[in-house]
């Protein structure tokens, strides 16, 4: 069925629905108003009292034309016996393995003997690289110092805690291919 009798009927039903909807208001308040009476007849549980509140001891701070703890000390920016000793040389070009870390090399090989070895060090990406003694790797300006046949041994700089440097021997060792 189309037509104005379609809309007539749906109209009738919604208005069928306004109307049962507003008999159910009608019903009254009187059973809210006496449940709110008896909530506010009910006795509450005690309410605790008030934490006292503790009154500290006022304390003058009379130190503030002393050195800052905070910041270095004229001590700590002139060189002294924590700051002497080797530095790493921060002007000279950075070599390519030495943006790995050490424990992330590894030896394959060496070619040649005596003096003028090489050695072969693979990197994480899987490349090979011919280094020589004096040249350096790793992060912490490891030098090598030494080439072997089944190792090398390197001296890296790390820092000592005082604002200086000092040295560490480390080794890699031939590993399985």
């Amino acid at each position: 069925m189309s037509g104005p009798f379609a809309m007539s009927s749906t109209r009738l039903l919604f208005l069928l629905c306004v109307a049962l909807a507003l008999a159910g208001c009608t019903r009254g308040m009187s059973d809210l108003r006496d449940w709110v009476a008896q909530e506010k007849a009910r006795k509450g549980a005690p309410i605790p009292p008030l934490p006292v509140i503790k009154t500290f001891e006022t304390f003058q701070y009379n130190d503030q034309d002393m050195r800052d703890p905070f910041s270095p000390s004229t001590a700590e920016l002139q060189p002294s016996a924590g700051n002497a000793g080797p530095r790493p040389d921060e002007n000279r070009p950075k070599e390519p393995l030495e943006m790995f870390a050490l424990d992330s090399l590894k030896m394959v090989g060496t070619l040649g003997s005596g003096a003028t070895m090489e050695v072969l060090i693979k990197d994480p990406a899987g490349v090979i690289h011919r280094v020589h003694r004096n040249e350096y790797i790793g992060q912490n300006y490891g030098r090598i110092t030494k080439i072997a046949d089944d190792h090398i041994e390197l001296v890296e700089l790390v820092p000592n805690g005082n604002g200086g440097w000092m040295e560490r021997t480390a080794s890699i060792a031939l590993g399985e291919k």
